[in-house]
């Protein structure tokens, strides 16, 4: 992934040097082991879709132009999207005291999980970063044990979460930046 990346980065301000390094860092396969190329842009867009922020969408469509394959793009707006509804979801049975409800089915629809059109271990890559950048612990616990049951190491797990801490930190820089300069 380059494209365009050098340019956002430095576009960044002194307050987010850090996320001007890293941004370029963990969009690397060095910076991120454990992971393809395309399962490192594919985590990145999807964290960029979560993350709320059309620019860093750009970047990142833009920049991985010739490593996703549609079906990928499209399985990382799948994740997005369904991770939005899960993780409240979850998120709410998880944070209640009261037990009861996480024995209640959920009875929402999420099919896209079974079938995302992507191979099953990358898809849930993605929603573990989407849910890492919506903050959901009963959905990152379930999709970093599924991706260490599917033989990814821990290290590859910690390297998309790292992606999308870092994806929502350059999407919270660019918002500071847009508001102060309103």
């Amino acid at each position: 992934m380059t494209g365009g990346i050098q340019e956002f980065k430095d576009s960044f301000p002194e307050y987010a040097k850090d996320t001007r390094i890293n941004f370029g860092t963990v969009l690397s396969h060095e910076g991120s082991p454990g992971l393809t190329e395309s399962q490192i842009a594919g985590i990145a867009l999807a964290s960029a879709y979560a993350a709320k922020s059309s620019v860093v969408v750009k970047v990142v469509r833009e920049s991985s132009a010739g490593v996703l394959m549609e079906q990928e793009v499209n399985a990382a707006r799948a994740a997005a999207s369904i991770m939005a509804m899960n993780n409240v979801y979850y998120r709410f049975v998880h944070l209640l005291e009261d037990k009861e409800y996480q024995s209640m089915p959920a009875k929402l629809r999420m099919t896209v999980i079974g079938n995302p059109g992507i191979s099953k271990a990358d898809f849930e890559l993605y929603a573990l970063a989407v849910s890492a950048v919506n903050g959901c612990g009963m959905c990152m616990d379930s999709h970093a044990r599924q991706l260490v049951k599917a033989g990814l190491t821990k290290e590859a797990v910690q390297s998309a979460v790292r992606i999308a801490a870092v994806i929502n930190s350059a999407a919270q820089a660019l918002w500071i930046t847009e508001r102060e300069a309103a």
